[in-house]
């Protein structure tokens, strides 16, 4: 039973408040440790740690009051100028809030929290006498000058990065030359998977074919791994912050449509009373135009309300990437940027542990020690950019870091180690597809397994979890300057815009994200390679697979029209008899029986029903095909 019987809803309030408020809490800290007597982080720490007290203490959690209270008390203390901030106080500090954290997950059980770590206790105790406490929990050393007490912070001498500059130089514009640095290892897997973006105009275009090879012989389905089901599995929370303009929005609308219901319902009794003169007909022809546009506008309103600032994901971050910075023995900054960018409230669910896993490979394998960086010429400080920002229907999310750099040579060579591709694969792999290899099940660059990485298990998983969500992640990097890992995805996983194509006269819809154009399959241009029939576009040499063919049934005319698709692993033309256009579907699963091949169901405007079709999935069992495992209509 509870120790919260009759204040669950009291205690969930608590929990999501408090939570925020301590990630809140956690940001400011590692801004407090670069600016050690900035009063006004001062303060609204000592607020944070008093707010969350109050709250506790309303809940009875006696052990999260004592351990807020004394931490509350160090502040008073700190921002009044009778202690000063020291290395050791600012660890007892984060063992604190380390505590705090823990207990908000005994309460989300519904039980009270057990006592913190003595250590952490006694070394608060020891700070509010004016000693200095002693750390008794392993902490690294840290990096280069940690901020003394009573000290100036140190002037702001050296320059970060030009991201634009290093992002131009990583993709391939001219921004000069740089001495090549040493060979390193690839950023390895610590969670971490992906899928293409969509094709921008900076993006090379990857050789057709080989993608597909690749993949079907690491795997011919997406990892299942612990890691994977650990993500799947979490427990999602049910409850959304809307703010109150946008529900106030959503009813003035829905009051709108009202009256103009009235209205066509006046209008219809007009009608069947026979009255058709062109007064009339106007009138139900404006009432009809009226309510097309509320019903639009409504729409995407309430698709308003699903949407929440990035900024609640990114906000946990820095402190993850300062604790392991501080156990490597690291000096690195996380710089954010894009907070305010709105993404689908379930799609934020879902990217937390891949972007936790993406600046975890940052700040382990991206970047290197001070002592590395200076002897390369760099400064001292590491710099890894979090950016969010919207490009017209699609989410870009930016993970990119200064450091070494990955070497899509070594890349290759430890695939081929390892036995994930062969020699002759590896030789026609460009650039590009070479960094992709980082996402096979089981590469790893590190000869060592360490409590970071090196196991060879995530970066599978992060491109499996982004393929869930629709979306796309790709990489670019340049040794001796930085990786960038750039993560594009749908604006809202609730409506989908997909072309529809025809195969006689049945209509399927295709994820616009993956097509790149549509084109007419002339059969005199077509070539047979390997036994299999192909077309030539722009110089690329890609594989015509027939919708028909992938669904399981009978071809009876070649067809007419293809359809130039690109996914993460490969990009072919697929043939289809003609299209219907293209149009904004709003998803329904199939929750009880769902066809392999197909990812759920919209109607179209006329009523019809129409299958959306998974791509990814239909290309897995390619050439596994059979009569009882097509998908028939009737």
């Amino acid at each position: 039973m509870s120790d919260f019987a009759g204040m669950e809803d009291l205690l969930q309030d608590f929990l999501q408040e408090a939570t925020d408020l301590l990630s809140d809490v956690d940001n400011k800290l590692v801004d407090l440790e670069r600016a050690p007597d900035d009063k006004g982080l001062l303060n609204d720490i000592f607020r944070g740690f008093h707010t969350i007290k109050g709250g506790a203490g309303f809940l009875s959690a006696a052990e999260l009051v004592t351990l807020c209270h004394l931490t509350e008390n160090l502040f008073d203390l700190l921002r009044n100028g009778e202690l000063e901030l020291t290395p050791e106080i600012m660890d007892i500090i984060m063992g604190a809030t380390k505590g705090v954290r823990e207990m908000f997950g005994e309460l989300s059980q519904g039980v009270f929290p057990k006592p913190a770590e003595e250590y952490v206790i006694r070394g608060l105790k020891t700070a509010l006498k004016g000693e200095s406490p002693v750390v008794e929990e392993p902490v690294a050393t840290p990096p280069n000058n940690a901020p003394k007490v009573k000290q100036e912070a140190p002037p702001q001498t050296e320059q970060g990065p030009d991201w634009v500059a290093m992002h131009a130089a990583i993709t391939g514009v001219e921004t000069g030359t740089s001495a090549p640095a040493e060979e390193v290892s690839a950023p390895e897997a610590t969670t971490v998977p992906t899928v293409e973006v969509p094709q921008r105009a900076e993006i090379k275009k990857p050789v057709a074919g080989k993608p597909a090879e690749l993949g079907r012989r690491a795997t011919d389905k997406p990892a299942t791994t612990a890691a994977s089901r650990r993500m799947d599995d979490k427990t999602r929370e049910n409850t959304i912050r809307v703010d109150t303009a946008r529900l106030d929005q959503v009813l003035n609308l829905s009051g709108e449509i009202g009256l103009t219901k009235n209205r066509l319902t006046s209008l219809r009794v007009d009608i069947l009373a026979g009255r058709d003169d062109p007064e009339t007909l106007h009138a139900l022809d404006q009432a009809v135009s009226q309510l097309d546009l509320l019903v639009s506008d409504l729409q995407n309103s309430v698709m308003k309300t699903r949407m929440q600032p990035i900024g609640r994901l990114f906000q946990k971050y820095p402190r993850i990437a300062r604790d392991l910075a501080r156990q490597l023995g690291k000096d690195v900054e996380l710089v954010l940027s894009g907070e305010e960018t709105e993404v689908d409230k379930t799609m934020i669910e879902d990217l937390s542990d891949p972007l936790i896993h993406l600046v975890r490979n940052a700040v382990d394998h991206g970047v290197e020690t001070p002592d590395e960086r200076l002897r390369l010429g760099k400064p001292a400080k590491s710099l890894v950019r979090l950016e969010a920002r919207q490009e017209g229907d699609h989410i870009v999310i930016i993970v990119a870091d200064d450091g070494r750099g990955m070497s899509a040579e070594r890349i290759r060579a430890k695939a081929i180690e390892k036995g994930l591709i062969t020699e002759e694969e590896a030789n026609t792999l460009d650039e590009r597809q070479s960094l992709n290899l980082v996402f096979l099940p089981g590469f790893s660059t590190k000869t060592e397994i360490s409590d970071v990485s090196g196991r060879g298990v995530g970066m599978d998983v992060v491109k499996t979890n982004i393929q869930k969500l629709n979306g796309a992640i790709d990489i670019r990097s340049e040794q001796g300057k930085g990786s960038v890992f750039i993560i594009s995805l749908p604006l809202t996983l609730a409506i989908l815009p997909v072309l529809l194509v025809l195969l006689g006269d049945q209509p399927f819809a295709l994820p616009l994200s993956m097509v790149r154009e549509i084109l007419p399959i002339e059969r005199s241009k077509l070539q047979e390679v390997g036994g299999k029939e192909t077309l030539v576009v722009r110089g690329e040499i890609l594989p015509v697979m027939s919708l028909a063919r992938l669904l399981g049934w009978s071809v009876e005319n070649p067809p007419e029209y293809g359809v130039f698709m690109q996914t993460a692993e490969r990009t072919f033309i697929l043939g289809v008899d003609s299209f219907a256009g293209r149009d904004d579907a709003v998803i329904k699963s199939l929750e009880d029986f769902r066809p392999r091949g197909v990812a759920g169901v919209t109607t179209l405007s006329n009523g019809q029903i129409v299958l959306i079709l998974d791509i990814k999935e239909l290309l897995a069992d390619l050439g596994q095909h059979t009569e009882r495992s097509s998908i028939e209509f009737t």
